[in-house]
């Protein structure tokens, strides 16, 4: 049972990583990014072709598929998201949708059906473990990966709570015409919003190479697992995400214990009962907020 739960906790900072830029465009934007997944695989490819075909360094290939994703997230707003947002709220979700199916059939067309992996870029990181006691291994990859998720949500608040720019995101996303009134260029601010959650993609991209295969269709469970954490953690809440990706994570891990195909079962039941947990019983949406205070006021 320990065992199960430590590899839950673990993996519960993979999908905290992954659900990070997600939520940090609907907090901020109020847009649900369907291509999110997809633009993670991208970003995956990306680190592969730069790595195997290149042969650069894996950190040096790091910091250009930053900031292509950060262009990405730039031009995705100013082109897309900025321009469909006119037309009302639906008109975002389907252009990501459509982004989404581009990007697949695109990496598809490109690299073919076969399996990738950044393994060969990390060596022997990728199955090194430490033994703790009771006979307990720890994958330190998982390790470092859910240490990279606190960092960068930590990272995204203090820049919110802190810096002129997260002030002025934060204004926009309360009310981006009163904002205008003081001089804040909601479009640019929207815009280097998007940036931003799309440099996380590509954190996520990264980690998603390293500790799995990936293909051009891995997109959508990624989506997937995105949602369900943002959502079970209340959605647009950054601590929230990371709640809610152990929650996932600790469901899946004790589902699979119970049974092989429980693994997936048990997150969507998991994601299920919140959901309407949170329809019947309201006061169940700002328990993770709650718990956040208590945690800040100790």
């Amino acid at each position: 049972m320990i065992n199960q739960l430590i590899q839950g906790l673990l993996l519960g900072g993979y999908y905290a990583l992954i659900a990070c830029g997600l939520s940090f465009m609907f907090s901020v934007m109020r847009i649900i990014n369907l291509a999110h997944g997809s633009l993670a695989v991208a970003c995956a490819y990306l680190l592969f072709v730069l790595t195997e075909k290149a042969g650069l360094p894996l950190w040096l290939c790091f910091i250009i598929a930053m900031a292509v994703m950060a262009a990405a997230g730039w031009l995705i707003q100013r082109l897309i998201l900025d321009r469909s947002a006119r037309a009302g709220q639906l008109l975002p979700i389907l252009s990501t949708f459509g982004l989404a199916m581009v990007i697949d059939n695109a990496l598809f067309e490109q690299f073919g059906a076969d399996t990738r992996s950044l393994a060969n870029a990390i060596g022997d990181l990728s199955w090194e473990s430490w033994e703790l006691p009771g006979g307990l291994y720890v994958g330190k990859l998982p390790v470092y990966i859910f240490l990279a998720a606190v960092a960068l949500l930590a990272g995204l608040q203090l820049m919110l709570s802190y810096t002129r720019l997260g002030r002025a995101i934060r204004a926009t996303a309360e009310d981006p015409d009163t904002a205008g009134l003081v001089g804040i260029d909601a479009a640019k601010v929207n815009a280097a919003a998007a940036a931003i959650a799309m440099m996380t993609v590509a954190i996520a991209g990264m980690f998603l190479g390293m500790r799995a295969t990936f293909d051009p269709y891995s997109g959508a469970p990624q989506l997937l697992f995105a949602f369900e954490a943002s959502v079970i953690g209340g959605a647009g809440s950054l601590w929230g995400t990371l709640i809610g990706g152990i929650v996932l994570g600790i469901a899946q891990s004790l589902g699979a214990s119970i049974h092989p195909l429980g693994f997936l079962i048990a997150g969507h039941v998991t994601f299920l009962v919140v959901l309407l947990g949170r329809l019947f019983l309201p006061e169940l949406a700002l328990l993770p907020a709650k718990l956040l205070a208590k945690g800040r006021a100790a």
